[in-house]
């Protein structure tokens, strides 16, 4: 307003300073610009609506000087004649050398430096005292809006040689105005009590420090003012009103007092309830969607739901615009409203382009696949909502967003933008050791999701070291045809030797190549099917190994004995001595065949907040392999979504596996083991369960694992990147049949690992899990409720309270 007043006041000045400075009209003969600084004559020639030639009056020269001072940059300009001349004397104004900002810390510097220079205030700018009046009085606006009503905003410009300035804005934020006392006045049916508890804005409490809750916003206020309105209408009453609000403060500015004064009117019914306009689908089916019903308590929240719903379903159909007008009418009763819902479809609108932004390290090919809406179809926001989800379940997408924009001089076409948050494609990790036992020991893996951009997995991992090496590569193509079949293949080489560890004697060396294929039967739902030939040579020893491994060596595949024998030292005697071992192993080869259905609907692929998934498979060496043995197993997790962004999550694991024909047992390295982050958190990792005869993990044929979790909200910029939650696990692995039979501490009496309710492990705690560029990091802290101390014939579980991770999360 300042700037417009000081423009007016020049412009309404300027003919008295043409009657002075130029005598009578004349003919331009030439024109020279003086006082120019920074200026460029050309820019002045540019602006000036004045050229040689043409007879300059009082009007011409008022137009004159309007054009000049329109342009911002003198703070005085002066036309006047010189014989045929016009001489055009001005006055600059000075620019900004240096501009600087201190003492914020509510807005950042560079959010004002933004705004501050799309109004001219910046190093470089011209300088317009106006402008910075206008300036303080917005800054100040800002930060009433954020409760600091203390605020000072105290502009600073010293003049420097060259017609220059240098702007200080110094800001002293004060304290954010905390809120003392909230009335709310004409309440009868509800009592205060019963309000306060629906509002954000609360008085201080003991968690205030962390909610801050206490410290008021108009923003907030104008928010908690909606929540109370809705919160009436939603129990019927209608016609609530907010009458008026005032917010009054301390002579310190520095506590509020809010008083909402309010009229509650009569709580009504739904009346009739009608459909009314161009309703483009059966009005049957409109009808079943409606939530208001004839005689329900009339309910905001209701109907607001039904005009979703209506528009959802008219979406479907390529209206994407569609206006639903819920009219309340007087009923045939006392506080009874009929309802109808005005529908207007609007146009049909169809799709021209649709564009990804902000994406680099993708090809669009592997975007556009996982679109449901297509190029040129009629616009389904049904359809856009599933694109994003499946956008967002890439692994290597963080975040999608998208809008509709309407292709000019085409009411009915629009272009859909999808703006695309890339997230980490891949991880690497690597490492060299040493140990007395391994030695030299050398690892690394590589994962990566989006390989050369293609949308294609590739994972390579190796472990070397002098008594245990693994080797493996996989590759995963999600698009093998258009009809979505994905392919798998992979090769790995184990070989694990325990002879050295603490655990039980045994070696296991296997060499396996593998082949998958994935067929999509819904939207959310497929088929998987692979076959796995595996080469396998375990040994054991016949002392330092535990019985239930000796059994199942000596007893399943090829068995083979040999024996080795080592030089040492009588410890008695002190004389060299041949040391002779028996060593069992058995070699096999088997063709594991896979098969397996999966339904998933979750919302994206890490931190999903929504939807369920379930996996079932059945794989087994095939008939005729020389071991011979099956697994099942079966995987649930379902996502509630809660309120106010809490999610439920909920979840279980089973699996049973056995041997069948001539086999005796599961082969121990297809054995299920628990405890752990993946299972039980709070006992130390795969050591629940079944012992063997040295009292380490053997593992079980079934597995029964549940857990719950609550999970907390985040702020929105830590939403997509970290989790936290309170949890409770449950579960154990069991041994069932007589396949394998195990005993006691004294290593003689048989125990009974079956499955036993009592024994299903229970343990409760908080966890955190955070995506960084190595993968998801998983923390938790966990109390078991039911650990067991073990006596003479049982053993004690292992627990273990903090426990970290880095791997995928749920």
């Amino acid at each position: 307003m300042l700037r417009r007043l000081t423009g007016c006041i020049l412009l309404a000045c300027a003919p008295l300073a043409l009657a002075q400075s130029v005598d009578g009209d004349f003919v331009v003969g030439d024109i020279r610009v003086e006082g120019l600084q920074r200026i460029s004559e050309g820019t002045v020639y540019n602006y000036l609506p004045v050229n040689i030639g043409d007879r300059l009056d009082a009007r011409r020269a008022q137009e004159a000087l309007r054009a000049l001072f329109a342009t911002g940059f003198f703070r005085d300009i002066e036309l006047r004649r010189d014989g045929g001349t016009l001489v055009v004397a001005v006055l600059e104004r000075p620019s900004i050398e240096s501009f600087e900002i201190t003492g914020n810390k509510d807005i950042k510097t560079e959010d004002l430096q933004k705004s501050l220079r799309n109004v001219g205030l910046a190093t470089g700018k011209t300088f317009d005292r106006s402008v910075l009046e206008e300036v303080r009085g917005y800054l100040t606006d800002q930060y009433y809006s954020r409760g600091k009503y203390a605020v000072r905003v105290e502009p600073q410009v010293e003049e420097v040689p060259g017609n220059k300035v240098r702007v200080k804005i110094a800001i002293v934020e004060g304290k954010r105005a905390r809120i003392r006392q909230i009335n709310i006045v004409g309440n009868t049916r509800w009592s205060d009590e019963d309000l306060h508890d629906e509002l954000k804005l609360r008085t201080p409490g003991w968690l205030s420090w962390y909610k801050q809750n206490d410290r008021y916003s108009r923003e907030s206020l104008q928010g908690d003012l909606e929540t109370l309105q809705s919160w009436y209408q939603d129990r019927g009453y209608a016609d609530f009103e907010i009458e008026s609000t005032q917010v009054a403060l301390a002579p310190a500015r520095d506590d509020v007092f809010i008083t909402v004064n309010v009229r509650e009117g009569e709580v009504y019914t739904v009346g009739e309830v009608r459909l009314a306009g161009t309703l483009k689908v059966p009005e049957a089916e409109l009808r079943g969607l409606l939530q208001v019903q004839t005689g329900q308590t009339w309910s905001r929240k209701l109907i607001t739901q039904t005009e979703e719903l209506l528009k959802l379903r008219l979406g479907v159909e390529g209206y994407a615009f569609t206006k639903i007008d819920p009219v309340p009418q007087p009923g045939s009763g006392e506080h009874v409203l009929n309802l109808t819902f005005f529908v207007e479809p609007g146009n049909r609108t169809y799709v021209r382009r649709i564009n990804f932004e902000n994406t680099s390290a993708v090809d669009d090919e592997v975007l556009r696949r996982e679109l449901r809406q297509m190029e040129g179809s009629y616009l389904s926001n049904a359809l856009l909502d599933r694109s994003k989800e499946r956008l967002q379940r890439l692994p290597y997408i963080e975040k999608v967003e998208y809008e509709t924009t309407p292709v000019p001089g085409t009411p009915d076409l629009v272009d859909v933008d999808f703006n695309i948050t890339e997230g980490l494609p891949g991880q690497f990790s690597g490492g060299i050791g040493y140990s007395e036992s391994q030695s030299l020991m050398l690892n690394g893996s590589f994962v990566h999701s989006n390989f050369m951009g293609t949308g294609e997995r590739l994972a390579v991992e190796l472990l070397s070291g002098r008594y245990s090496k693994s080797y493996s590569i996989m590759h995963t193509d999600p698009y093998r045809n258009v009809h979505g079949l994905s392919r798998s293949i992979g090769i790995q080489f184990r070989d694990v030797t325990q002879f050295v560890s603490a655990a039980s004697d045994f070696s296991t060396r296997t060499m396996s190549a593998s082949l998958e294929y994935g067929y999509p039967l819904t939207e959310f739902q497929g088929l998987r099917f692979g076959i796995v030939p595996q080469r396998s040579d375990l040994i054991v020893t016949e002392t330092g190994s535990a019985r239930e491994a000796v059994y199942w060596v000596r007893h399943n595949g090829n068995p083979y004995q040999r024996q080795i024998t080592n030089e040492g030292i009588d410890p008695i005697t002190g004389d060299p001595i041949t040391i002779t071992t028996n060593l069992y192993g058995t070699r096999f080869d088997t063709y594991e065949l896979l098969v397996g259905w999966y339904f998933d609907s979750r919302n994206r692929a890490i931190f999903a907040d929504r939807g369920m998934r379930h996996s079932l498979s059945i794989s087994g060496a095939a008939p005729g392999s020389e071991v011979e043995y099956f697994v099942v197993n079966y995987e649930y997790l379902q996502l509630v979504p809660l309120w106010r962004r809490w999610t439920l999550a909920l979840g279980a694991e089973l699996g049973y596996g056995d041997g069948y024909g001539d086999t005796t047992a599961l082969p121990p390295y297809r054995q299920f083991f628990g405890g752990g982050p993946d299972s039980v958190r709070g006992f130390q990792e795969s050591r629940l369960g079944p012992k063997d005869s040295f009292g380490n993990p053997y593992g079980g044929n079934l597995k029964v694992f549940g857990r719950a979790e609550l999970v907390f909200p985040m702020p929105e910029k830590w939403r997509a990147s970290a989790r936290a939650s309170l949890f409770f696990d449950i579960g154990n692995v069991f041994q069932q049949g007589d396949g394998v039979s195990f005993v006691g501490k004294d290593r003689t009496t048989p125990v009974d690992y079956s499955f036993d309710y009592n024994e299903l492990k229970q343990a409760v705690g908080v966890a955190v899990q955070w995506m960084a560029p190595l993968g998801i990091f998983r923390f938790s802290f966990a109390v078991p409720l039911n650990s067991s101390s073990g006596d003479a014939l049982h053993y004690a579980d292992e627990t273990e309270g903090f426990q970290f991770t880095i791997g995928s999360a749920f």
